[in-house]
């Protein structure tokens, strides 16, 4: 790749408290950013491909929690609660599923996250060889965990698949890094949680888990260890002992808060699938004064039912404000965070989710001619439009480690009219045969 020079209207770093840069530019060698600053300062262009994009600069979005092959059920089981949803709809389908649905879905949903600016996702789901291959051809960055469920593989049958998967897929100089998904206690049990919490260390890689997505999934686990609390048994049997990701979170009282700040537990916030699915709430401020890193998520495409975090992101502060009475609470430039820096150091990738030197180049640019951004009196009133009043519609190019996915609004790496036919007519084959 070449060294090349984006030069942007602005340009805002993606972390919390730094100010957006008028006239700002971001320079690129191969894979990795080398500057990033106002255009007057920036050093001598000699041997750079300068391109004048204009527009506004940012790091890509991280969703941190996603099911993505599941676009082939977007619109299943509507109305349901969480456990009929699973049960009778999404299960039956997805034990269905071929690897050519998993990658098909995939590719069509990373080339959405990618259309919308998302440029990293961490998917919890099976079939991680076609996720990963989806995802290749996709240009996006991808944290896949292979999802674990009880009667799906035997124990040692899965832990021996996942390390296989770690062993061709893991690279954490590219694109692709591989962890450990049991999808919950309440469906696995503490025992088998915690082996697998010791197969992600032995692995050196993250945990992810659902945890206290709705207020009864753990009751009959709880009333079979007297009661205490799920995240207290995880604790005490060790599945916090290494980098863990936990989805969700709502339904968490103030001890449990405590302790997974203790143990420096990141939660993903995936508020609309939890609107959606009436799970709840969850305490986001509360987690935030713990000091806990708070990440964004929009969980699977059946229970949001898009990929554009940008809604996450600004329903994550709404809820947080109207929740606990207060216009204060998430302000812009946080908000933002959660979808970006605190993104990428919840998967545990430093160098993803900022733009500053020495970061990957995951870059998007947003049309700020739109009226969404209008007027702009002062540059940082670019951080509350792209908050209040942005939205997926508005990238218009979108760059993974360097590399130009999105030019114009318009996928480089996908057909998405192709992917598009392909997964509608699985989902009919899907829906056809789970009630055959």
């Amino acid at each position: 790749m070449s060294t090349r020079r984006l030069v942007g209207d602005a340009v805002f770093t993606g972390v919390a408290g730094e100010s957006v840069i008028p006239n700002g530019v971001v320079d690129v060698d191969g894979a990795t950013i080398t500057y990033v600053g106002p255009a007057a300062d920036a050093p001598d262009p000699v041997d750079r491909l300068s391109e004048n994009i204009g527009g506004l600069l940012m790091p890509g979005l991280v969703n941190a929690h996603a099911h993505t092959p599941m676009v082939l059920l977007r619109g299943s089981g509507d109305g349901l609660p969480l456990d009929r949803w699973l049960h009778d709809v999404m299960w039956p389908r997805e034990a269905l599923f071929t690897d050519d649905d998993a990658w098909w879905g995939m590719a069509l949903g990373s080339a959405e996250m990618l259309a919308a600016g998302v440029t990293t996702s961490a998917e919890m789901y099976f079939f991680e060889d076609a996720i990963v291959d989806a995802t290749t051809t996709s240009g996006a960055r991808l944290v896949m965990t292979p999802a674990v469920l009880p009667g799906l593989h035997g124990h040692g049958s899965r832990d021996e698949q996942i390390r296989h998967a770690h062993e061709r897929h893991h690279d954490p100089d590219g694109r692709v890094t591989v962890g450990v998904a049991p999808h919950s206690a309440y469906l696995l049990g503490v025992d088998r949680c915690a082996e697998l919490a010791l197969l992600a260390r032995e692995l050196d890689t993250v945990l992810q888990i659902h945890l206290n997505e709705t207020a009864a999934e753990n009751a009959a686990l709880e009333a079979r260890h007297g009661g205490a609390s799920t995240v207290a048994l995880l604790a005490d049997a060790g599945v916090f002992d290494g980098a863990v990701l936990a989805a969700h979170g709502v339904w968490l009282d103030d001890d449990d808060i405590a302790t997974l700040a203790a143990h420096e537990v990141a939660v993903v916030h995936c508020p609309i699938s939890n609107m959606k699915l009436g799970a709840g709430t969850a305490r986001v401020v509360d987690m935030i004064e713990a000091g806990m890193t708070i990440a964004l998520g929009t969980d699977g495409p059946a229970s949001n039912n898009d990929l554009d975090l940008w809604e996450e992101l600004k329903i994550a502060p709404l809820l947080a404000r109207v929740s606990g009475h207060d216009a204060q609470s998430i302000d812009p430039a946080t908000a933002v965070a959660l979808a970006t820096s605190n993104g990428g150091r919840a998967l545990g990738l430093a160098d993803v989710g900022r733009l500053a030197s020495g970061m990957r180049a995951d870059i998007i640019r947003l049309d700020l001619d739109d009226p969404a951004f209008v007027p702009t009196i002062d540059a940082d009133d670019l951080v509350t439009h792209l908050v209040w009043s942005a939205s997926g519609r508005h990238v218009t190019d979108v760059w993974v480690d360097g590399r130009r996915v999105v030019s114009g609004g318009e996928s480089l790496t996908i057909d998405v009219a192709r992917a598009a036919a392909e997964v509608n007519q699985r989902a009919r084959r899907l829906a056809v045969e789970a009630i055959a």
